[in-house]
């Protein structure tokens, strides 16, 4: 598996990437399919796009692979994570056109543990998610244009709003989210009719899932997102907000 980005080439300047993003906007409008989404982001970014994928499901990298085989699938690897969530990663690289990159951390969880004490996520998630997914992602950004994220708008309120086309002015390059208007039902029919990978852990009270130790099985009824940093306000890990 790599550990780096695979599909490089010169990235064009941030000021043109932002043209571009609030072009497609008003091109593909709201009511866009996320095939043509996906499409018009081929299109117009050969060989500079990557998918974001926690592997809660392969339902993005499918949707994506179809019209771009190949394409970099980004997997934040935390070092923290589920063992039925690095079976799926594993599974999804093996079964679809992908080229996964595995995206690491600057320090490995002993050296965060020696440096910052250990078990961070349970004093300050905050700084625990900065350090293993945030910069981590912002750096490996860095070599493309556009990426692709699973955001759905009815995951959560801060994602409400949550645009098909947009520039991502923190990473500095256009964001897509294709699958923005779907819920949690599309996506389960997308993966049944497309024998979709789907995380173990979804049918075992995982709606959402993130590292271990901040995730905890949701009730019937809750909130999907309501397992994640439980005891604390915070909502989100610092991806896409």
């Amino acid at each position: 598996m790599p550990a780096l980005p695979t599909r490089r080439r010169a990235r064009r300047r941030r000021a043109e990437l932002e043209a571009l993003a609030a072009q497609g906007a008003r091109e593909l409008g709201e009511h866009a399919t996320a095939e043509e989404v996906v499409r018009w982001a081929a299109e117009v970014f050969p060989d500079t796009m990557a998918v974001a994928c926690s592997m809660q499901d392969a339902v993005l990298p499918h949707l994506v692979s179809r019209q771009v085989p190949g394409v970099d699938v980004l997997f934040l690897d935390t070092g923290y994570h589920f063992s039925d969530t690095l079976v799926t990663r594993d599974i999804v690289a093996e079964d679809l056109p992908i080229s996964l990159v595995n995206v690491l951390p600057e320090l490995t969880v002993a050296e965060q543990d020696a440096q910052y004490g250990p078990r961070l996520y349970e004093r300050d998630p905050a700084a625990c998610c900065a350090m293993r997914k945030v910069a981590p992602l912002q750096r490996t950004l860095e070599g493309y244009e556009v990426w692709v994220t699973g955001v759905r708008r009815e995951d959560a309120p801060t994602r409400t709003e949550t645009p098909l086309v947009s520039f991502d002015a923190k990473n500095g390059l256009v964001k897509i989210n294709p699958i923005a208007a779907w819920t949690f039902d599309e996506v389960v029919d997308y993966a049944t009719e497309n024998a979709v990978e789907v995380n173990a852990l979804v049918t075992d009270g995982y709606p959402s899932i993130g590292c271990e130790p901040c995730t905890k099985r949701v009730a019937p009824g809750e909130d999907p997102r309501s397992g994640r940093w439980a005891g604390f306000a915070k909502t989100e890990c610092g991806l896409h907000v």
